[in-house]
């Protein structure tokens, strides 16, 4: 797997930084919980949640993404397949308790954060010491939102946080709501697949941007608006069909960026679904090479 090295430079000289783990996996867990939301954009709920009498397990991090998305988190001290397996096992007992989940949530969090969790994509990160080809490989034949994080402490102060493989599942239909009225929204996969010849071209040159910034780079279709993510999201896309248009938000200050009207404006304040402070407008391939800038700028803060 990757090799990492990191170097400390003072003056003339160059001193290596020699890698180490913890020495207690516990001790890592309760280091990503206290600091989740900086380390991974998710926001904690619990730690070590059980299961159940039944079930006889015990989940090591549950938490909810930016995208309002479901989210377990294994731990390993060292190198271990059974992380994966493990963490595959709860993502399974949780689609089948998602009420225990959403009342979690209410609990922790309030009623109206509990109303837009998104069912359609439920994550599973493992944070390993290493994992193996073989780990690499068994997951991209599960049809799951799976992260591999590798971490390495240097010193006393310095961690990483190394996304080593990521999978990215077809959005999960809602079982519940085959009883329930009709939805009220439309998925982006419908808005896609209706959208004009010319609103499919212009999606298809952002796309081929985005994607090509890094190998790094997920796709992820959600309720609402298509995220484009790394460990967290830089990017977030909607169509808007009435306009022929697609509008995108980026996680930037738009103090920093100077505003141009009908293209790029500040949604501080104003209600949105996608994440982020700056929101542009995309009508052509003319507005695409405006925000590539942008776009690019996120990305690598990213």
């Amino acid at each position: 797997m990757s090799d990492i090295k990191l170097f400390r430079l003072g003056g003339n000289k160059a001193e290596q930084l020699l890698g180490r783990l913890v020495k207690q996996e516990k001790s890592l867990q309760s280091l990503i919980e206290r600091h989740m939301e900086t380390f991974l954009h998710i926001r904690f709920l619990a730690s070590e949640y059980s299961t159940g009498r039944a079930h006889s397990g015990r989940i090591d991090s549950l938490g909810i993404d930016e995208n309002h998305c479901p989210t377990i988190i294994e731990y390993k001290r060292s190198a271990n397949a059974n992380v994966i397996n493990q963490g595959l096992f709860y993502l399974d007992w949780l689609m089948d308790h998602k009420a225990d989940f959403e009342l979690l949530v209410q609990k922790r969090l309030g009623r109206e954060m509990a109303s837009k969790l998104d069912w359609s994509a439920p994550r599973l990160l493992c944070i390993a010491e290493d994992f193996t080809r073989y780990d690499v490989h068994a997951i991209q034949q599960i049809n799951r939102n799976i992260e591999l994080i590798r971490y390495v402490f240097f010193g006393d102060d310095l961690l990483l946080l190394d996304l080593v493989n990521v999978v990215s599942a077809a959005p999960i239909a809602d079982e519940d709501d085959k009883d329930k009225k009709p939805k009220e929204y439309k998925t982006q996969e419908e808005y896609l697949a209706h959208a004009s010849p010319q609103l499919k071209e212009l999606y298809a040159a952002v796309r081929d941007h985005i994607t090509d910034l890094g190998d790094d780079v997920q796709e992820r279709f959600l309720k609402y608006y298509i995220a484009f993510k790394r460990l967290k999201n830089f990017a977030t896309l909607q169509f808007r069909s009435n306009s022929n248009s697609l509008v995108m938000w980026l996680p930037l200050s738009p103090d920093e960026v100077t505003l141009e009207n009908g293209f790029s404006r500040d949604v501080r304040g104003v209600g949105h679904h996608g994440t982020g402070d700056l929101e542009l407008t995309i009508r052509n391939l003319d507005d695409l090479s405006k925000a590539k800038p942008l776009i690019l700028k996120s990305f690598e803060e990213s």
